[in-house]
């Protein structure tokens, strides 16, 4: 059997639908999967032993004409292999078309209704209900295949190569590492970074043992610099430093993630990392830390969670201007205590 699963983006959505790769090879062990996915993330799954090949999607050759001879060469390249099946977990209507001009023998989605793709599909899964996780909206798939769906997989195995790298050039001292993530896609998700400082100091000020290590990418470095301006010397800023296995490796060591709603905080999950999730717009039974409610801090407001990718409230971001560092100072100290 060969299988396509389309999940070319983001980082956090990738990592939801990796329970469906992990079962569909436990159940088909024999089984090709193949995976569409922006070249940008193709790290974080180079090498995993579930797949047999990366197909990867660049974003900008499919919105301009002089990138449409590379698309038709992927869409032939894909028909060439004649999946058995082809599993849309974007459910928009670029995936949708990939699927169709693909020809699989059979196609399943998401029926999301934002862009039409579910016409394009044999089988379309509706999402059980508003409040159900993306990740079991993408296992709910696998039950209209017939693929059995439980939790006896690993999510995330250790990358050996990149754990080296880690090891290497930074060394384990013994320190208790604690993990801030400053950084969001969208501006209105982040916690003020001025917050995530004052947070660095009084758990560095707290327990000698402890070190703070800030993760983000290169877009994220002006708020690590911030953050450990404040913070001193126990502060390492990684932001702008890591490749994306070198980040899971990383979030490996740690004993507790502070995070904004994005991308890290779903791979700290997926690690079995506790998780301080930070919320403000976005909705927590949707797309928080898959069966971590508890792990969520936000402030509970008549206009959050809006969804929206900006503030319309004439108090800006005041839900989460309005979470104190004193509330994820006491939850952060809950976490460190019982991981002792």
């Amino acid at each position: 059997m060969k299988i396509l699963i389309l999940k070319p983006s983001s980082l956090g959505d990738v990592v939801h639908a990796l329970p469906v790769a992990r079962l569909l090879k436990q159940h088909y062990p024999s089984a090709e999967i193949h995976w569409w996915i922006h070249r940008g993330l193709m790290p974080l799954l180079q090498g995993d032993r579930d797949l047999s090949k990366l197909v990867p999607f660049d974003r900008q050759r499919w919105g301009i004409p002089a990138g449409w001879g590379s698309v038709v060469s992927c869409i032939r390249q894909l028909r060439a292999e004649r999946y058995d099946w082809i599993i849309d977990l974007q459910g928009l209507a670029r995936s949708g078309l990939v699927a169709w001009f693909a020809g699989g023998g059979m196609t399943v989605g998401l029926d999301d209704r934002r862009e039409g793709a579910p016409a394009l599909y044999d089988i379309a899964v509706p999402r059980p209900s508003y409040d159900t996780h993306a990740v079991d909206w993408y296992l709910e798939v696998l039950r209209h295949l017939d693929v059995p769906v439980h939790d006896r997989f690993e999510w995330m195995p250790r990358d050996p190569e990149a754990s080296v790298v880690v090891d290497t050039v930074w060394p384990r001292d013994g320190r208790r590492w604690i993990a801030l993530q400053p950084g969001a896609r969208w501006w209105n998700k982040r916690w003020p970074v001025e917050r995530f400082a004052a947070l660095a100091r009084r758990l560095l000020a707290a327990d000698e043992s402890v070190g703070i290590v800030v993760l983000g990418g290169n877009d994220d470095r002006s708020l690590g610099d911030a953050v450990a301006t404040v913070a001193g010397p126990r502060c390492l800023d990684l932001t702008g430093q890591l490749s994306l296995p070198g980040m899971v490796e990383w979030l490996r060591r740690c004993e507790v993630l502070v995070t904004n709603d994005t991308g890290p905080m779903h791979v700290a999950v997926a690690l079995g990392l506790p998780v301080v999730a930070l919320f403000g717009p976005t909705e927590p039974s949707r797309t928080g830390p898959y069966r971590r409610t508890e792990s969520v801090l936000r402030v509970d407001l008549p206009c959050a969670p809006c969804l929206k990718a900006s503030c319309r409230n004439s108090e800006t971001l005041a839900c989460l201007n309005r979470l104190p560092v004193e509330s994820v100072l006491e939850q952060v100290s809950k976490v460190l205590r019982t991981e002792r």
